[in-house]
């Protein structure tokens, strides 16, 4: 059998950004190709929100408030043509609404000029690391598991990541500062640190109100910036422990926001908080929101009018208070999770989890969980699951930058129905003692 020769134009890999050699480029692709192959298959992969909320008529509804807003508020005929219809500000043309959101929800006050609309949150997390790493002797330390988003960004920029991995409790202050002084004695600056604090992507864990003030008396301590980045919260039941950047108050961090989880995906509109001052040689001070701005023009040049239009329009049929819009959401997510939680527990009796070495986290919210198996949970593992037991998950190691997480899997509980959810534990319990049993 002869291979075939090369083909006119072709390029080869070796001349591509070493990036597209990067597994954690491939991974959404794998799960997307398998949940198409296997379409019957009951699917705990996806982090999207459930479809059951969403009315496709209720867009115009949020189109038509926010041009009555404009109107109420002195807009010209051509005016709120052109908001609809123009490129728009870089940096955005719904930072008041987002910003008084900001203070209704979070408690987060800063003002509009340091907030930076953005294409979905990925955009604002390029940004920002684009904007803080300098070059090879600054690194971005992330809280690991993380987001596989931000490892993506690392490898596209050439950001040399280190992770801080989280124990058994989660996240621990004195094991970022052991790699901060770690980087220091190797002659490297510890720039930022990237964090999910709440019911985070993928593991689940939460950070402790009294760790929080302990990372940023540390961040103050060490000249670190915080990457905060918490898009579960609203969606989440029963109230909610302080963000960091509201608790922030020598401007340490840096509040990385979607409205993808509490309004809806396909807006595809985030933003990042970014009140830091910043001092050029001539002495003059301005906000790191536009120096990410800057970036964005060159990026996307703009948040498209449309998506930011029906966000405002959102906003506004709340008061501003996009909490008040998640109510029934985040009742069905904590119901969601306390159901997988409850058949799991079913699934698996006591004696029989421990003989198994089976065991779950408990989050008190969110979308994940993560759930340690007696087996290597690779893609070989999966596709089985998949093809001979109808069940899909997603492999925990996608989340280690460094190698981890070979007997872990997460489940994501936010796009079944509760039936679905039975069903899936159900399926996903045989696979787990079948491939236990295994030689």
């Amino acid at each position: 059998m002869t291979r075939p020769g090369p083909q006119p134009g072709a390029l080869h890999t070796a001349d591509l950004h070493a990036s597209l050699g990067d597994p954690v480029l491939d991974t959404m692709n794998f799960l997307n190709e398998v949940t198409h192959r296997y379409p019957e298959a009951v699917s705990f992969a996806p982090g999207r929100p459930y479809d059951g909320f969403f009315e496709t008529e209720q867009i115009f509804d949020h189109l038509h408030r926010y041009l009555d807003h404009l109107e109420a508020n002195g807009a010209s005929p051509g005016q709120i043509r052109s908001s609809l219809f123009q490129y728009g500000p870089t940096s955005g043309q719904i930072r008041e609404l987002i910003a008084d959101s900001l203070r209704k929800d979070e408690g987060i006050d800063v003002p509009a000029e340091s907030v930076v609309v953005t294409v979905g949150c990925q955009e604002a997390m390029f940004l920002a690391v684009r904007a803080l790493i300098r070059g090879p002797e600054d690194v971005l330390l992330v809280s690991s598991p993380c987001y596989v988003g931000i490892t993506g960004v690392a490898a596209l920029l050439d950001v040399d990541l280190t992770p801080v991995e989280e124990g058994d409790k989660g996240f621990r202050c004195e094991d970022l500062e052991a790699a901060v002084l770690a980087e220091r004695a190797r002659g490297r600056r510890p720039r930022a640190f990237y964090v999910t604090p709440d019911h985070s992507n993928p593991s689940g864990s939460t950070i402790p109100l009294e760790t929080r003030h302990e990372l940023l008396e540390l961040a103050d301590r060490y000249d670190l910036l915080i990457l905060e980045d918490s898009p579960y919260r609203l969606v989440s039941p029963g109230r909610q422990l302080p963000t960091l950047k509201s608790l922030d108050r020598a401007r340490r961090v840096v509040h990385l926001g979607s409205l993808s989880k509490t309004l809806f995906p396909g807006a595809r509109v985030g933003y990042a908080v970014a009140d830091q001052p910043v001092v050029d040689d001539t002495g003059r001070t301005g906000l790191l929101a536009a120096e990410l701005t800057r970036i964005k023009s060159m990026v996307t040049v703009n948040t498209p009018s449309l998506s930011q239009a029906v966000v405002a329009g959102m906003l506004l049929s709340a008061g501003g208070r996009a909490a008040d819009l998640n109510v029934e959401t985040a009742a069905y997510y904590g119901d969601a999770m306390r159901t997988t939680l409850a058949r799991l527990a079913e699934a698996f009796p006591e004696e029989e989890r421990v003989a198994l070495g089976v065991r779950w986290n408990e989050p008190s919210g969110g979308f994940f969980l993560s759930l340690t198996v007696p087996f290597h949970a690779d893609n070989a593992a999966l596709e089985r699951s998949a093809e001979q037991f109808g069940v899909i998950w997603t492999p925990m190691s996608y989340f280690y930058p460094r190698g981890g997480g070979e007997r872990v899997i997460r489940l994501s509980v936010s796009y079944l129905t509760h039936a679905e959810i039975a069903d899936g534990v159900e399926r996903l319990a045989c696979f787990i003692k079948d491939q236990a049993a295994r030689p």
